[in-house]
């Protein structure tokens, strides 16, 4: 059975003294799958996103939208998308579809700045923005900016003065005492039944505003700026205070407008190319807030989201819908497709993927940082890169084609090492990140089909 989560993260990418298991290499070559890839998608209709101008995508560097000219705006954003701040903005320049271009910049957490970066913004703050060459930095005044100067496009806010705005204004306001309210229970173990109080307090108010307001938005049935405002951290809190308190936010009828406003936030393209998931947030918070206080009410919770509960990363997976636990997904799955995504981005970008794995084999960093999903300075186990690269050509095929195709033989005499593959399948499963790498569908099954080769290696 797999170690906890947080024991792997903390442990040394070294090689184990002793090789449990071997086998052979008859894993099609990655032009046979890149192939393979072509053939599925042809017969699903599924194509290569096109990142300029279609769906919201992490992966885009610039979005036109289909408009002419050269875009205005320029958004530096987190590389791994962690941030709350960068999506807020990010996702207010998909929703306007105001053309722009992005350049990805690492949080501290994750490893030093650029100093090119440093030199322009020397505080290093995310996110920061160019309109026109001019810089602008602190997400509100960049919202607030992008609104006024791009009045032809789809507005946000109610006009100044009207009593739409002074709701708006007034559930912004709502959204810093939620913010704070949440990190109080969060952060912290003492006052434990106070914060919780607190807590739930304001949420009884959020649901309630969702509800006066005819939903299923916060200004009634068109998204507005509150929305934006709210997202990034009513998708954290619904992620964090379930791992971390054993309390379920969403997905229990507990806050029936809530419900429905994540629904109706998961019907759109360009909330759904920002969202992230459950297991990335809570190990991505901790970091960025100083540390998350966890109470023993929250182990089933902290076992499912880390996928060591024996189902939630294993084959066969159950199914997503607006109630599954942990994590609730209003849009469902589509596993066979999902599945062609996780390989279609495996095998697009295999060898960096495979150097990557391989650091779980390898020697970490020289300078460690503060985020355990993160290790930029390790270095990969190069002895190991053919043994990795066969046992990530075995995952893509069983993503294709199914584990009973994949034709992996396990035993003694065979030509890889077991070992080292395994502690690099680890490293990779626990570090795909959403919505960097994949749509959580798609990495829920990329996780779970690494999870069938490290079983197989270890003969579970």
């Amino acid at each position: 059975m797999l170690g906890s989560l947080q024991n792997l993260l903390n442990q040394p990418n070294t090689q184990q003294a002793s090789e449990i298991s071997s086998f052979a290499d008859s894993a099609p070559s990655w032009e046979a799958l890149q192939q393979l890839v072509e053939e599925k998608g042809a017969q699903l209709k599924w194509q290569h996103p096109d990142l300029e101008n279609g769906p919201t995508n992490p992966l885009a560097l610039r979005r036109t939208f289909g408009q002419s000219g050269t875009p205005r705006v320029k958004l530096y954003r987190d590389h791994a998308a962690w941030c709350p701040y960068c999506q807020k903005v990010w996702l207010q320049l998909e929703e306007k579809q105001i053309p722009y271009t992005l350049e990805k910049i690492n949080m501290r957490c994750y490893g030093d700045k650029p100093r090119e970066y440093t030199a322009k913004v020397p505080s290093g703050l995310l996110p920061a923005m160019e309109l026109d060459g001019k810089l602008i930095v602190e997400s509100a005044e960049i919202m607030r900016i992008l609104e006024e100067a791009f009045p032809d496009k789809k507005p946000l806010l109610p006009p100044k003065g009207t009593k739409e705005r002074q709701r708006a204004d007034s559930l912004m306001r709502l959204e810093r005492r939620l913010f704070s309210d949440w990190l109080s229970w969060l952060t912290t173990s003492w006052g434990h039944d106070a914060n919780k109080r607190e807590f739930i307090a304001t949420m009884d108010a959020v649901d309630m505003e969702l509800g006066d307001a005819g939903g299923p938005f916060f200004l009634g049935p068109e998204l507005s700026m509150v929305d934006v405002v709210f997202a990034p951290f009513l998708e954290r809190i619904a992620a964090s205070i379930l791992y971390y308190k054993g309390f379920t936010v969403r997905g229990e009828g507990r806050w029936k407008n809530l419900d429905r406003w994540f629904e109706a936030m998961e019907a759109r393209p360009a909330y759904m190319g920002t969202r992230s998931d459950y297991f990335t947030h809570v190990h991505d918070l901790p970091p960025q807030l100083g540390g998350c206080a966890s109470v023993p009410e929250a182990a089933d919770a902290i076992a499912a989201i880390d996928g060591e509960d024996g189902t939630s990363w294993q084959l066969p997976l159950p199914p997503l819908n607006s109630t599954s636990f942990p994590e609730p997904y209003s849009p469902g799955e589509n596993p066979v497709l999902d599945r062609l995504r996780a390989a279609a981005r495996l095998v697009g970008n295999h060898e960096a993927v495979v150097r990557f794995a391989a650091r779980g084999c390898g020697k970490p960093g020289r300078r460690p940082v503060s985020a355990p999903l993160s290790d930029p300075t390790a270095t990969p186990g190069e002895t190991y890169l053919d043994a990795v690269d066969a046992g990530l050509r075995y995952v893509a095929h069983a993503l294709l084609e199914g584990v009973e195709a994949s034709g992996l033989q396990v035993g003694d005499g065979k030509k890889h090492p077991g070992d080292p593959v395994v502690a690099s399948a680890e490293y990779l499963r626990d570090r795909v990140g959403v919505p960097r790498d994949l749509p959580y569908p798609a990495a829920r099954q990329l996780r779970a089909h690494l999870n069938w080769l490290i079983n197989s290696l270890e003969g579970c």
